[in-house]
């Protein structure tokens, strides 16, 4: 709980100035569009959200991504599913010279899997319960985008004088690469400081692992399904490979970071999709398997796929059919680095400071497993970055996806004081 008498007179002010039931309704109405990634839905977000920015007074920056040079240049990140359009958004508050503090937020969600899994019925209903807003992209991030605006809308209408600009950045495409970030850094916006509002559990998170995309194709020997011992089954020739996968993730989860304290696989190798052979009756003479590589803090992408590389190449080596028939890898999709932010840098320590004054205890320092756009601020852009932000990230991606309102509302307080504090505002 907040202490007043701790607090600044602009911080309170500032305080006073958040619309909590303004937040919670603007959450509902963000999971009702199907901002599913790569869909128009990305789009109709940005440009309703471009003209709420504009009606707080705010500098706005709505542009076309180019997708084209995008793809063409070498650092480009990748991308997960065919994309027609999108476009990146930048909110500035009025003033001069490089913002005090960037908060940002994607407004993509990945699809929702079977509907008929979803308790509520519609995936996409956001149906209040309780202290819940269930549906996809309340967890994962739409809470934090919520809260983002609502940070913003506090500060512009509130009458606190900020010495140093804010800014809004809100992306696309984080979901599956996250090339709406990587845009938004080759536009040339930047920050002293960013807040990335992914869920966090409370935790104020320093550092995420990297997840790159591979293919691998595992080839077989076609025959009749009534005569299959004249052939070799892809799908039986990819069970060594698997293993081989297995056997890697075990290796490289073997002396995680302190960061990941409590979480027994930060660097978890998945695969998420297969598909083999053609017919019913016919043995598969080949096996496309695809997944993500958990990648290590501090490990370059390259060592990375070398190290799968390897495996795969030493299960063939060691397999009867595979050795003259080797699989092939491929990279394909979203390439996340991992990314870091060092322990001790100034940001952490007001963002922890903020979290007490608000809510009364200092949060705990963590790593976040899965990729995220943390490291496109910090490699690509310079800007230090962490993650603080409502939800529990256990429960994205699934049809329980939920979000507390009070941990919303609780989020937005905290960063309403640390924006105040790294723009230095007064009354």
């Amino acid at each position: 709980m907040t202490s007043p008498a701790c607090l600044t007179p602009a911080q309170r002010r500032v305080l006073d100035a958040l619309d909590e039931p303004g937040m919670l309704q603007r959450l509902q109405r963000l999971v009702r569009v199907p901002s599913v990634t790569g869909t128009d839905a990305e789009s109709e977000l940005q440009d309703t959200m471009a003209d709420e920015l504009a009606g707080l007074g705010f500098e706005v920056d709505l542009w076309q991504l180019d997708l084209a040079a995008l793809e063409a240049d070498p650092d480009y990140p990748g991308t997960e599913v065919d994309r027609s359009e999108g476009y990146g958004l930048v909110g500035l508050s009025p003033g001069e010279g490089e913002p005090g503090l960037v908060l940002q937020g994607h407004i993509d969600v990945v699809p929702v899997g079977d509907p008929a899994a979803w308790a509520g019925g519609d995936p996409f209903g956001a149906v209040l319960a309780g202290d819940a807003v269930h549906g996809r992209g309340t967890c994962d991030m739409k809470a934090g985008v919520a809260v983002n605006f609502a940070v913003a809308q506090a500060l512009a209408t509130s009458g606190v004088v900020l010495e140093k600009r804010f800014a809004l950045h809100q992306v696309v495409s984080e979901e599956d690469g996250g090339l709406g970030a990587f845009a938004t850094m080759r536009r040339g916006h930047r920050g002293e400081a960013a807040v990335i509002t992914e869920p966090t559990s409370g935790r104020v998170v320093i550092a995420n692992a990297g997840a790159l995309t591979f293919e691998i194709r595992v080839p077989g020997r076609a025959a009749h399904g009534s005569t299959r011992l004249e052939g070799v089954s892809a799908f039986e020739a990819f069970w060594p490979v698997h293993a081989a996968l297995r056997a890697l993730e075990q290796r490289i989860n073997a002396t995680p970071s302190p960061l990941f304290e409590g979480n027994p696989l930060p660097y978890g190798i998945s695969v998420g999709k297969v598909r083999a052979g053609d017919w019913a009756s016919s043995v598969p003479d080949l096996l496309v398997a695809e997944g993500r590589l958990g990648v290590p803090l501090g490990v370059d992408p390259v060592v990375a796929r070398a190290q799968l590389e390897e495996a795969v190449a030493d299960a063939c080596a060691a397999d009867p059919w595979l050795r003259g028939h080797p699989a092939s890898v491929a990279w394909t999709g979203g390439q996340f680095a991992p990314g870091q932010l060092e322990a001790g840098h100034p940001l952490v320590g007001q963002m922890a400071d903020a979290v007490e004054l608000t809510q009364g205890s200092r949060p705990r320092l963590g790593a976040a497993p899965y990729g995220s756009d943390l490291r496109l601020y910090v490699g690509v852009g310079g800007i230090p970055t962490l993650h603080y932000g409502p939800g529990d990230v256990r429960l994205a991606h699934a049809p329980r996806e939920q979000v507390s309102v009070s941990e919303m509302f609780a989020v937005a307080r905290a960063l309403a004081v640390l924006a105040v504090d790294r723009l230095g505002g007064h009354l």
